[in-house]
């Protein structure tokens, strides 16, 4: 009887000893990152069958297991990497509104001086100081248009730079997440699949870091290894064996970083809309969903601003005499040929329509039969059968493609109609007298004239004419009441007889367009005429001004000023929604990570408890043993 009190006593005392280790052992870790506080499963020994029954043989400890649940621990690491994905966003994003809404730094007080200056030379066409200040408040504006798409540039170097970095540490995390399967693998099995905690705590640690970086998904084996696979499937880890991940080249733009997937045939780009969740998830929908569109809307201002205010300056003439050229630099399309093609032809694009341009960036493929165009901020597709009918149908984009010879079927080309027209836009006037404020023609009615009838002063129809008739002296003779004759007085050439009138009419000739309105007289005579000695006209340089509000974007439903305004408050909105889903998210993983800790997490108030109860089962185990040694005393004496 000694003997079996005694070996009670011994089981519960190692009992009270392995708990007073565990207790310790979470009181150690309570600031450990990832640790799981753990307990002792005891369970009662075999008892032993005795006349009077049976008789209990104590207690042992089957093991020791952590406080885990796998779907708390789940809930954390995906409300995580959605964190993480929209704080490396949110942190992109307020960078560029904070550029775009800089009142000082922006685009709109450059825009605005540009147009004062204009106003300044309509004012005093002659002036040559109102024409040099024009000049230097168009310099001016190019710069701010560049100075704004330098820092973008700077802003996506900055991405690549974090992607590349995001995937160094994606590639460490797994090696370590393979090295630890291996050693966990082993420890359970020389554990007789007693779970190692500690290693098993550590592993996950490891996992809720890297799905900050990407949203991972993840198998348990029976074993205790885990796989982990990113994107649509792509293993990460299985079993002790680590993949990587890759900065590659994008196969349009060499300088743009994309994520790539390591194998043994070489390494393959990941589709970027899979990558969603953590750090890489954030800045490539950062990059294609802000970034992109900024600049393109960017370029597509600048773009708007050279081609109609050349072409209204073309219709012209400066204090030379001659007709406008082209007062900023134009800027153009780019198209880029993917690294993967197998054709030798080269693709170009061409700005044709400024209103129809958009914001996106557009995929031209040819599959051995057909053409097809495909807009990519919503798919939009055409097709054609030719380049040219290809044409024909986006003639509603605002630009056109063209390619040379070699195409083969699968050749892919990037078309990027507005992303660089902030960049190359600059001045192509470099003298104040090339300003072309007037009006190259002027009307005139002699003082004979006997009917009522008035003439406009005539505007020159776009685009200006290629040849000299726009100088010649063009004399309209009225015949009657209701019928003219039009002579070009420089040629000597009867250009119209016997038109009918209508009062107020377009009338139309050598590039120039007049209205006669009121009642003319037999014999009335109007003359179109060069403008020449017109330093003073301001006729054209009014038509400039008033560009500043004109409807020349957008489909003719925004100016300079609102379209840029629209990209400002786009970018603003979205910065906004993300900040305001990041809080909400934070709050999320507050929420799901209290839930974990207050299971898992160590408590020292219980642990503190804890401790008095294995140390009193301790002492009480101690005095089964001091009782049973007693009793044997007891029982030598009787002897």
């Amino acid at each position: 009887m000694g003997s079996s009190v005694l070996s009670i006593g011994v089981t519960g005392l190692n009992a009270a000893q392995m708990g007073l280790v565990t207790t310790g052992h979470n009181i150690a870790n309570a600031a450990t990152p990832g640790f799981s506080r753990q307990q002792i499963v005891q369970s009662t020994n075999i008892a032993q069958l005795t006349g009077s029954g049976y008789l209990g043989q104590g207690t042992s400890v089957d093991t020791v297991k952590r406080v885990y649940s796998q779907f708390l621990a789940s809930q954390v690491m995906s409300a995580q990497t959605t964190a993480a994905q929209l704080e490396a966003y949110s942190g992109e994003i307020q960078q560029i509104d904070n550029l775009l809404a800089d009142p000082a730094s922006g685009l709109s007080p450059a825009l605005q001086a540009f147009f004062r200056g204009v106003a300044d030379v309509a004012a005093n066409p002659a002036s040559i100081p109102s024409r040099q200040s024009m000049l230097s408040s168009a310099t001016a504006l190019t710069t701010r248009f560049r100075a704004l798409d330098s820092r973008l540039e700077e802003i996506r170097a900055g991405v690549n730079s974090q992607l590349t970095a995001a995937i160094s540490e994606v590639n460490s995390m797994a090696g370590r997440i393979a090295s630890l399967n291996n050693r966990i693998v082993l420890a359970q099995a020389a554990g007789q699949n007693t779970p190692p905690n500690d290693l098993l705590d550590q592993r996950d640690r490891l996992l809720g870091d890297l799905n900050k970086l990407v949203r991972t998904s993840t198998s348990v084996q029976d074993d205790g290894s885990v796989n982990v696979f990113i994107g649509n499937g792509q293993p990460m880890v299985v079993g002790a064996q680590s993949f990587e991940l890759a900065a590659a080249q994008d196969l349009f733009d060499p300088t743009r970083i994309t994520v790539g997937y390591v194998t043994a045939a070489g390494t393959v780009r990941l589709q970027e809309s899979l990558l969603a969740g953590g750090k890489l998830g954030g800045l490539l929908a950062f990059r294609n969903e802000t970034l992109d569109p900024a600049q393109s809307a960017l370029g597509r201002v600048a773009l708007g601003l050279a081609a109609t205010f050349n072409a209204q300056h073309r219709l012209g003439q400066d204090l030379t005499g001659a007709l406008g050229g082209a007062f900023f630099s134009a800027p153009s399309a780019l198209a880029l040929a993917s690294s993967q093609n197998t054709g030798t032809a080269s693709a170009s694009a061409t700005i044709t329509n400024v209103a129809g341009l958009t914001t996106s960036d557009y995929l031209l493929s040819y599959d051995g039969a057909n053409y097809t165009l495909r807009r990519l901020s919503d798919n939009t597709s055409w097709s054609g059968a030719s380049v040219a009918a290809l044409n024909t149908t986006i003639a509603g984009e605002g630009f056109s493609v063209s390619l040379t010879a070699g195409i083969a079927p699968g050749d892919t080309f990037k078309i990027l109609p507005t992303r660089v027209g902030a960049r190359d836009i600059g001045v192509a006037v470099a003298d104040v007298r090339s300003i072309a404020a007037a009006a190259p023609i002027r009307t005139s009615a002699p003082l004979s004239n006997t009917g009522t009838a008035t003439v406009s002063a005539g505007t020159v129809n776009p685009p200006p004419p290629a040849n000299a008739n726009l100088q010649n002296t063009v004399t309209i003779t009225f015949t009657g009441a209701g019928t003219f004759d039009v002579v070009d007085n420089t040629t000597s050439t009867t250009l119209a007889s016997g038109v009918a009138y209508t009062s107020g009419a377009d009338i139309s000739y050598n590039g120039w367009t007049i209205q006669i309105t009121g009642v003319p007289a037999a014999g009335d005579q109007f003359t179109v005429s060069a403008n020449s000695g017109g330093v003073a006209d301001n006729r054209n340089a009014l038509l400039l001004g008033q560009l500043q509000t004109r409807n020349l974007l957008g489909g003719g439903s925004a100016s300079y000023q609102s379209a840029y305004s629209q990209m400002v408050s786009d970018v603003g909105n979205k910065a906004r929604e993300i900040q305001v889903t990041l809080t909400a998210q934070e709050n999320l993983v507050k929420q799901a990570s209290d839930a974990q800790q207050a299971m898992s997490g160590v408590n020292l108030d219980e642990e503190a408890a804890n401790l008095i109860r294995y140390q009193q089962a301790y002492q009480a185990s101690a005095k089964v043993i001091a009782i049973a040694s007693k009793l044997f005393d007891t029982l030598l004496e009787l002897g």
